[in-house]
């Protein structure tokens, strides 16, 4: 099953020291975050990160950035 893209970078807000889950498959129903069972059967898993400071972030949406889970504009060139 091939990942779902987004054209833009997905805009959120972190928590300082809570625990995120950024899905990878692009099947999530909750946008950037895995939703636990989506990913069954793609070969995908997620990526697990821990915020270190309260911030919104742009999490990557078309799942090719280079520096998971975060954008880093690789979008731009697709």
């Amino acid at each position: 099953m091939s990942q779902k893209k987004e054209a833009a970078p997905i805009q959120v807000q972190l928590v300082a020291g809570e625990i995120y889950h950024w899905c990878t498959c692009g099947n999530s129903k909750t946008g950037a975050y895995c939703d636990g069972s989506s990913h069954e059967g793609t070969g995908c898993t997620p990526v697990t990160f821990t915020a270190t400071k309260s911030e919104v972030v742009n999490l990557c949406g078309c799942r090719e950035t280079d520096d998971p889970p975060f954008c880093d504009g690789t979008h731009n060139i697709l």
